[in-house]
């Protein structure tokens, strides 16, 4: 070791080093708004009213506007893309805070006191907060005054509550003393969220503006305009010219920026789900990013502050002198712990920053797949022909989806952080720093000695490339073909050997890329990483395949479309055939009403005919139909039969059709 290199450089004046630190001790702040107190209070308040919703709804039911306590039991429809997403999206947001204070705190609930039986206590909590917060949903479920009232009543107590406990007490002693309040904004965000979107959606239904969302789903003009989209894409596809030109090399690197970045389109509204998932994801990265940021780098700061000059003994003990001038060790350590923070620090700030990247890239690729699987284009998303139709397995992925992407962020924050960490220390420690200061370059210095085995790994790659391009093929009559097959057979069993070598450091670099891979892609649940015949195994990826049939099954748009048309037709009748006739325009209005039979009867046929075959190629009624239900799994696709199997049973099927009540108005 070169000492008189460490001596003579000159190191960068960091922080003063303090002769003695004393630990800054924190006591623990109570709030004038006792948490306790005010839980046992909120909690009262929203079981209060959840009644009032219940009485409401009762009445509603009886009015014959909502569905009544069924409705108010289930406020959100997440296979509904036409409602405010808000709303949700702020509930999901809180609980999920509530959830990591619930992990991290040491009192789980404001109930208890001390830490004795804390699992107990988080199992209680978990469903706890959950029935907390569901007032906050409910109140906008039967959509009128009373309810936005209630909500925005119950919204401004959260949310003023909570500002107020932060501003008595911004300084807590849990992990940093100012975790608690930045791990908070995201809450509070949420929660002035709904202070605000309630008393707007009030103000809107005293203007008349505000329409009920439990009706909107399918008389919306959403499903429509994505109808008249895909007519609009297959007209412009076929006026197109059918010559594609390659794209150059800087339009290519425009589209792989632009697949990252996420544009909203007018045609397509992203799922409840998917809506829910991308904000609690971005919620995940700033909580998980603010924990292991409050949790080392003080720790770091502290040890680096209180390096003094027995530091110098200690490295003694291990046979390392840096300086035999003690005050010069101290620098050098100091300088050392500081190259670690900033190490740290950058892994952080990489990891967040990858993850960013990769939740818009996610974004855009569940609105690809969905749109394949809306036009049944299952081969471009699934790689095999699968079934689009609810099952067990399918519902349960469908129920965790949000919460299970959460978890995946928050493992794969995590262990991103650790990798970019070693990964900075190495090439900082070992590369970096002995190139600045010119010592210790042995890693360097090792590599450099191999130069003859690099220049033949280098010399035997450019020779098999260049004769490959200039001796072993030959262009002829527009196609390539194998040329000198004697020499290159020759070429290539004396090259044997050293294709052996490069085959290790292949294999090498094919194990860090697939590393590197995994780790930045561990937060994505919408890629497999595995390969594509055992992708399968991937727990992750099988959810998100399931989530997507749940998806495309139930909320096809086009499906939509069709029954909103249908159910406008049903309600155009109805209305036709209750206007009253006058009896005074005698033989001539008889005559009318028998063309109006007339025309009536072709419209009502029609429907009958498509509302037969929307019955027939329902996937959810296909177990109902007798002779369906003797049929295997495997004369299904998509929730019909197959093509084979529907010769088989056309007798039987006839029969039984015989046999099954028609179709009525």
């Amino acid at each position: 070791m070169d000492k008189d290199a460490l001596v003579d450089y000159e190191y960068p004046d960091l922080d003063p080093l303090p002769t003695k630190i004393q630990k800054e001790t924190i006591p623990p702040c109570h709030p004038t708004a006792d948490d306790m107190l005010y839980h046992i209070c909120i909690t009262a308040i929203s079981l209060v009213v959840m009644l009032i919703l219940a009485v409401l709804a009762r009445r509603s039911k009886a009015a014959g506007r909502q569905k009544g306590l069924p409705g108010l039991l289930s406020p959100v429809n997440f296979l509904d893309h036409t409602q405010h997403k808000g709303l949700a999206v702020a509930v999901f947001g809180v609980l999920l805070c509530k959830l990591w204070g619930l992990l991290i705190s040491p009192d789980p609930l404001p109930f208890t006191n001390g830490t004795e039986n804390k699992q107990n206590w988080v199992i209680l909590g978990v469903f706890y907060y959950p029935a907390l917060y569901y007032p906050l949903l409910a109140c906008g479920t039967l959509h009128n005054k009373v309810g936005y009232v209630l909500g925005s009543l119950l919204s401004w107590t959260h949310f003023g509550i909570l500002v107020w406990q932060k501003i008595d007490c911004p300084i807590t002693p849990l992990i940093h003393k100012h975790y608690s309040l930045f791990s908070s904004l995201p809450q509070i965000a949420c929660l002035a969220f709904l202070s605000f979107q309630y008393p707007l959606l009030l103000f809107k239904g005293f203007k008349g503006t505000e329409k009920g969302n439990a009706t909107e789903d399918l008389s919306s003009s959403y499903y429509r305009d994505y109808v008249k989209k895909i007519f609009n894409e297959k007209k412009s596809k076929k006026n197109s010219s059918s010559n594609i030109d390659k794209p150059k090399l800087p339009q290519r690197i425009i589209d792989a920026v632009k697949s990252y970045i996420y544009t909203p389109q007018d045609a397509f509204r992203f799922p409840l789900k998917l809506a829910i998932s991308g904000v609690i994801s971005f919620i995940t990265l700033y909580q998980v990013g603010l924990l292991l940021i409050s949790a080392v780098i003080p720790t770091l700061q502290t040890a680096r502050y209180g390096v003094d000059e027995d530091i110098a003994n200690v490295l003694a003990g291990f046979q390392i002198v840096l300086s035999p001038d003690r005050r010069e060790v101290v620098r050098i350590v100091v300088y050392y712990m500081w190259c670690v923070e900033v190490c740290y620090i950058s892994a952080m700030t990489l990891s967040v920053l990858i993850n960013l990247a990769m939740l818009m890239r996610s974004m855009v690729l569940h609105r690809s797949n969905l749109t394949c699987l809306y036009r049944g284009d299952i081969l471009n998303v699934y790689n095999c022909q699968r079934s689009i139709r609810a099952s067990r397995p399918a519902l349960v992925c469908w129920m965790g989806y949000s919460s299970f992407t959460a978890a995946h962020i928050c493992i794969g924050m995590v262990i991103q952080t650790l990798v970019f960490f070693l990964c900075l220390l190495i090439t900082v420690f070992l590369i970096i720093i002995p190139i600045f200061h010119g010592q210790n370059l042995f890693l360097l210095q090792t590599a450099w000695s191999m130069w003859p085995f690099w220049l033949m790994i280098l010399l035997s790659v450019l020779i098999q490339h260049i004769t490959a391009r200039f001796c072993f093929i030959k262009k002829t009559a527009s196609t390539l073909d194998l040329d000198n097959r004697g020499n290159l057979f020759l070429l290539t069993y004396l090259l044997f050997p050293v294709n052996v070598l490069i085959g290790v450091l292949l294999a090498l670099w094919r194990m860090i890329i697939t590393a590197l891979f995994n780790i930045v892609h561990m937060g994505r649940t919408d890629i497999s990483l595995l390969n594509r015949n055992v992708e399968a195994f991937d727990p992750a990826y099988r959810c998100y395949a399931h989530y997507l049939k749940i998806e495309v099954s139930q909320s096809h748009p086009v499906m939509k479309a069709f029954c909103g048309v249908l159910l406008e037709s049903v309600g155009q009748e109805s209305k036709a055939a209750q206007r009253p006739r006058d009896a005074e325009e005698g033989i001539q209005l008889v005559q009318q009403e028998k063309k109006q039979h007339k025309i009536s009867s072709a419209k009502r046929a029609r429907r009958h005919w498509q509302l037969l075959y929307t019955l027939v190629n329902n996937p959810s009624l296909v177990g109902t139909r007798k002779h369906f239900q003797r049929q295997t799994g495997e004369g299904f696709l998509n929730g019909s039969l197959n093509r084979s199997t529907k010769e088989e049973n056309k007798k039987e099927a006839a029969v039984e059709e015989t046999e099954a009540p028609t179709v009525d108005n």
